[in-house]
């Protein structure tokens, strides 16, 4: 008995796209692609849900405790780093803009109110979003391609269990953290450009800064982290698991465009995000 193939042929696609009217192509296309990113959202929203549920059972705490290393303690060094430059940055540009006003006693209330509301949280994410969560993305889209995900399921063992709900609250403890990290850093990045460098009097830099910053920056400062973290990990942890659905590519590729595809949408996503967090707390 002969097999008929599925694959539809090409000429035919072509053929329904000519009786379609010229004018309504760009609206099908918009109207297809804007179908699928709803598509991937109500996915990635079942799949968040599901994994923090998962958070709850049983043996989770070592795994969570060594993803909290992987994510949180190894960004330690770079979050350090760009933390303090930027603080360093800050209170160079804030001094030479201030000092034409004779106000450049308010430098630390610019620095730290920048950091506080603003940079530090969403440097810390894009940071762990270039080092974790592409890392996070490559290794389950590995795991995905090799069949170890299969296997998993095969010994009854979830994987989503197994290998998000870790990452995804262990993203949840380590953000916060390493933003109040960054926020430090920054400070004594302002001081060292700003008093250190050029001269500012050292008692009013660090009064402004006591002064000028009350609880509910930092309160503003946290939940948006705490936002960034579920955001990042929910994206790069399902581009990875579902690297093998991908029409564009399939194999090593597969995994190279997933971890793109993650750490691009979720830097978008982190800013699209702390305009939205911001606009409530305001």
């Amino acid at each position: 008995m002969e097999l008929k193939s599925t694959i539809q042929d090409p000429s035919e696609n072509e053929a329904a796209r000519q009786q379609v009217p010229a004018f309504i192509l760009p609206f099908a296309f918009l109207g297809q692609k804007a179908v699928g990113w709803i598509n991937h959202l109500g996915a990635a929203a079942i799949f968040l849900s599901k994994s923090v549920l998962m958070i709850f059972q049983p043996r989770q705490a070592g795994r969570i405790v060594q993803q909290t290393y992987f994510i949180g303690a190894k960004s330690t060094t770079i979050v350090m780093l760009v933390s303090l430059f930027t603080g360093m940055v800050l209170g160079l540009q804030s001094y030479h803009s201030l000092v034409k006003f004779g106000a450049e006693g308010a430098i630390g209330a610019l620095v730290v109110l920048s950091l506080v509301r603003e940079l530090g949280p969403v440097l810390t994410a894009i940071m762990i979003t270039a080092r974790a969560g592409s890392a996070m993305t490559a290794e389950i889209g590995i795991q995905r391609i090799s069949e170890q995900i299969d296997a998993l399921e095969t010994m009854r063992i979830d994987p989503i269990g197994y290998l998000i709900s870790p990452k995804i609250a262990a993203s949840i403890i380590s953000f916060p953290l390493l933003t109040a990290l960054c926020d430090l850093v920054g400070i004594v990045g302002g001081y060292l450009s700003a008093v250190v460098l050029l001269g500012v009097n050292s008692g009013a830099y660090f009064y402004r800064v006591q002064s000028s910053v009350d609880l509910d920056d930092i309160t503003g400062g946290f939940i948006k982290s705490l936002v960034f973290a579920v955001i990042v990990s929910t994206i790069c942890c399902y581009q990875g698991y579902f690297t093998h659905m991908r029409t564009d590519s399939y194999g090593a590729k597969s995994v190279s465009l997933s971890t793109t595809s993650a750490v691009v949408l979720s830097c978008v996503c982190v800013l699209i995000a702390d305009y939205v967090v911001t606009s409530f707390l305001v």
